[in-house]
C-alpha cells in the first residue's frame, strides 16, 4: 500500500477533528477524535466516551477500531488522532494511550502509520512500532 499524500493525511486529520465534536468528556474535559484508514481505503471514525466509573471509558482510537472490526474490517494502514481540552487549542500532539497502542497493535501491527495532529497543517507521524517497541501481539502467542 502506497503512503498517503499530504492532502490525504490532512483529510484524515479533518475527519478526526469532526469525530472529536461528538466526544463525551464531562470529567476530563479533554476531547479526542480519531480516523482509522483500512487497507481498502475505508475510514472509520471514533471519539472518546467517558463514564463516571472511568474504567468503562473508551478512547477515540479504540472506538474507531472497534467500529471497524465490528463491521468485519481488520487490516489498517493509518490513523489520525487529534485532541485538546474543551475550548482550548492543544499545544502538544495527542498520542494514543498505552491501552490503545496495545489494541491497535493487535490488528494493525508495528507498521501502522500514526498521525498525531494539532491541525491539518501541523502534525507528526510515527509508526506504531516506534510508539510501542517490542509490542506484544498475535505472533507472541
Amino acid at each position: 500500500m502506497a503512503a498517503l499524500t499530504r492532502e490525504e493525511k490532512q483529510q484524515l486529520i479533518r475527519l478526526a477533528q469532526e469525530a472529536r465534536t461528538h466526544a463525551v468528556a464531562p470529567y476530563s474535559r479533554f476531547t479526542v477524535g480519531a480516523a482509522l484508514r483500512s487497507t481498502d481505503g475505508q475510514i472509520f471514525t471514533g471519539c472518546n466516551i467517558e463514564n463516571a466509573a472511568f474504567t468503562p471509558t473508551n478512547c477515540a482510537e479504540r472506538t474507531a477500531l472497534f467500529k471497524a472490526v465490528s463491521e468485519g474490517v481488520t487490516h489498517f494502514t493509518d490513523i489520525a488522532i487529534v485532541g485538546a481540552r474543551i475550548g482550548e487549542i492543544n499545544e502538544l500532539v495527542t498520542g494514543p494511550c498505552g491501552v490503545c497502542r496495545q489494541a491497535l497493535y493487535e490488528f494493525c501491527g508495528p507498521s501502522l502509520n500514526v498521525i498525531m495532529a494539532k491541525t491539518p497543517d501541523d502534525f507528526i507521524e510515527r509508526t506504531l512500532g516506534e510508539l510501542l517497541p517490542f509490542g506484544f501481539g498475535p505472533a507472541n502467542i
